[in-house]
């Protein structure tokens, strides 16, 4: 599978790229910054996996650096098989509505909502060739979620990461009806708390274990109309 990742550069991001390369996909790291600081692990992995690994610059909030990443991954090599939308922005967490940062907010929605938006429609035409040239069995858009998008499950704070996430579940669900004649999975990942800049150390869970969990759902594949929002080992989530 040729598969894309943003937010390549560490976290899930990173993990997912790992597992990609190590399983024989070719793998596009999408990363806002290719400054050498920031890419080193990428940088390893290209020299060990020759020929399996671009890392492509991309601003997800920057309209033309994704049409630009778009039109590059065209030229280099046609088509995709996989978006995983993961770049991500976590803040605010602890502010009750009269301390929020109103620009935070439009921060959060900005990245985990409209980024994937950016990303989904110039990379789409993408994945349709993908599909028109039946080269691979499977064709997907993951859009990595969390329960704190759940609208049945939300607590009293974390209002832009929730509420950008509640909105991501929406665009998954609004491209899962229009792709629904077309062998595209669309899907909204929990990933779970896990041990990442994000998460932080106590977290329980290890990304290469969700990396590895997702790679084992792309496999089932297929637009299935029973589930839209699910963890990182496929049970169904709330909405």
């Amino acid at each position: 599978m040729k598969v894309l990742v943003t937010g390549a550069n560490r976290g899930l991001g990173l993990a997912l790229v790992q597992q990609g390369l190590a399983q024989g996909h070719i793998m596009f790291a999408a990363v806002r910054s290719v400054a050498e600081q920031h890419i080193k692990e990428l940088q390893q992995l290209k020299a060990i996996f020759e020929g399996q690994l671009r890392i492509i610059h991309m601003d997800v909030t920057n309209e033309k650096s994704v049409k630009q990443a778009a039109d590059a991954v065209k030229w280099t090599d046609q088509y995709l098989d996989v978006v995983i939308n993961n770049a991500a922005v976590l803040n605010e967490r602890e502010s009750t509505i009269e301390e929020l940062d109103i620009h935070a907010c439009s921060q959060a929605f900005d990245v985990n909502t409209l980024g994937p938006l950016r990303v989904v429609k110039h990379f789409f035409p993408l994945l349709k060739v993908g599909i028109e040239e039946r080269v691979s069995d499977t064709q997907a858009i993951l859009n990595i979620s969390s329960e704190a998008g759940s609208i049945t499950n939300t607590g009293p704070l974390d209002y832009p990461y929730g509420m950008s996430k509640a909105a991501l579940n929406m665009l998954t669900v609004k491209l899962k009806r229009y792709l629904q004649q077309d062998d595209i999975a669309v899907i909204s990942i929990h990933p779970g708390w896990m041990q990442t800049d994000m998460g932080g150390n106590q977290a329980p869970k290890d990304p290469n274990e969700t990396a590895e969990n997702l790679y084992t759902l792309l496999k089932k594949g297929k637009n299935n109309e029973s589930f839209s929002f699910v963890d990182d080992t496929g049970k169904q989530m709330s909405l």
